[in-house]
């Protein structure tokens, strides 16, 4: 079950008023996926959905680190991009 402060983290990403850039959304969606989900379960999309491999190849770089650990992670990198974004 995610922590508070991790659900909290989720919704501040939501609100950035300025878009991180690319690097950074996958960082953040990598990190969502294994604190929320943990170790990828889906198989690498189609040659033809960019997106979808990016954001798979982003998961999967996180692989083996513990749901608890990404969630600290996910806080940690969502508190330095606000900074920047918020």
């Amino acid at each position: 079950m995610p922590s508070p402060e991790f659900e909290s983290a989720a919704e501040a990403a939501n609100n950035f008023t300025t878009k991180p850039t690319d690097d950074e959304l996958l960082d953040l969606y990598g990190l969502y996926k294994q604190a929320s989900v943990g170790d990828i379960n889906t198989t690498r999309p189609g040659m033809m959905d960019f997106k979808g491999k990016y954001k798979w190849d982003a998961w999967k770089s996180r692989e083996g680190i513990s749901q608890e650990e990404a969630e600290q992670l996910y806080i940690t990198l969502v508190t330095e991009l606000g900074a920047k974004y918020a």
